[in-house]
This record gives structure tokens, sequence and C-alpha cells, in this order.
């Protein structure tokens, strides 16, 4: 019998390949196919909010932590990812990657940015911060544990303020907060 999760991602990966052909963002390959199933998934799990809302999910690299704007709510959360230096090509695995989700409800629509956070390779010189690449089982807990946010948040319901937690991945090194840009805008430590 197949899990709810994994029906999620065989239909969401059914979607991909209609929303990876007409995407049109300028981001990397790696990034096109993220999004897409980021935001298939979103869509799945809000369609059971109050009917008649329509909610939609944007990646929005310039939203700030702890400073919404006026009549948006945030929530920020910490999951596991890997990154890939694009300057040596090494590859690491990380714990402790925040993101971070700005919403709003106004009149039937609402919309959720998001912005995860990156790191950089420590081995480099001048790295560039990379973008993190999120396996789908932990898209999936971060927006479940959004749209229970969304149901707090936006529409005012009486729920248990806990979450789900993240399936970890297997990590030999400490953080590096030198290299870890939630670290240094200090919000990495948060829950």
């Amino acid at each position: 019998m197949m899990s709810h999760s994994h029906k999620l991602f065989v239909y969401c990966a059914d979607q991909l390949s209609v929303s990876v052909a007409s995407s049109t963002t300028s981001n990397t390959g790696t990034d096109r196919m993220a999004q897409p199933e980021w935001t298939c998934i979103f869509q799945m799990k809000t369609k059971d909010l109050k009917q008649g809302d329509a909610w939609r999910l944007e990646f929005d690299e310039i939203i700030v932590p702890d400073c919404p704007n006026p009549g948006w709510e945030q929530y920020i959360r910490n999951t596991c990812a890997r990154f890939k230096c694009t300057k040596c090509g090494r590859g690491w695995p990380s714990n402790r990657v925040m993101v971070v989700f700005h919403m709003r409800l106004t009149s039937g629509h609402g919309i959720v940015k998001v912005r995860p956070f990156r790191q950089n390779c420590k081995q480099c010189s001048g790295a560039p911060m990379e973008k993190p690449s999120i396996p789908s089982e932990n898209i999936d807990i971060l927006l479940e544990n959004l749209v229970k946010k969304i149901r707090i948040k936006c529409y005012h319901e009486h729920l248990d303020k806990g979450h789900r937690p993240f399936i970890s991945l297997d990590v030999k090194s400490p953080h590096e907060p030198d290299h870890c840009e939630a670290c240094m805008l200090g919000i990495c430590t948060r829950n």
C-alpha cells in the first residue's frame, strides 16, 4: 500500500514533467526542478484550506527574517539539505538549513514567500553562496508544517504548536557558522 507522502510525490513527479518544460525562471537547472516540486506539494497541501481561498508560493531571496512587511506573518524552520560548490564541485550535507516563510491572506488570496538560506564551501577561497538541495521528503515536511502555521496565523485556528520533525542526513563534520548565510544573519539556531 502506498503512503500518502509517496502518492503525493508520484502525483507531483507527473506534474513536474509539465511544469519543468514550461518553467521560465532564470535560476540554475536544479532550482528550476525544485521550484515546481515545492509549488506542486504546496498546492496539494493548501487545497483543504478554507474553500474559495487561493494560495500561491513564491521564492523570494530578498525577504528579511524578522522583518515581514505590515500585514504579513512569519514562520522560520530548520531542515536538512545537500549543497554543491559551483567553484570546485565539492558537495556536503547539512542538518542546519534555515528556511524563512512570509505569508499573508487578503480577500481570499493567500501568498507565501519562501527563502531557503545558503551555505558556501569551506575549502574554496571566495566561494559563492550555494542554494540548498532539500530532499523531497523534507520539502513535504516543511510545507506540512507551514500549512499548519497558515491555519494558526491566517485562519486563527487553535491547533497545537508542535511540528513534524525533518528527516536528517548523515553529517560527519560540525556545522560551519562562517559558511552559513543564516548564521551570519543570526537566525541559524532558531526553530
